[in-house]
């Protein structure tokens, strides 16, 4: 498979490639150099797994920030 480098130094992953080493939006590129060819690793972002462990809700900002301002005017009291 080929790719061309574009006028910005930017070219495209074949999807067959991005199938094959699991590389999405926003994964990064380990880029090595040996013995003058380039050897190319995914890093993936393990810590997108924990997205939604944690459940919020809708809050109320304005009560919020109010209630940290109450308490850093109690801290230096």
């Amino acid at each position: 498979m080929n790719s061309t480098v574009t006028v910005k130094y930017q070219t495209t992953i074949p999807k067959a490639v991005r199938e094959q080493l699991g590389i999405s939006i926003n994964d990064a590129l380990e880029w090595i150099v040996e013995k003058g060819r380039v050897v190319v690793h995914p890093v993936h972002n393990n810590f997108l797994r924990h997205r939604g462990c944690i459940k919020t809700g809708p809050g109320d900002i304005a009560a919020d920030i109010q209630a940290a301002r109450d308490a850093r005017v109690e801290k230096y009291r």
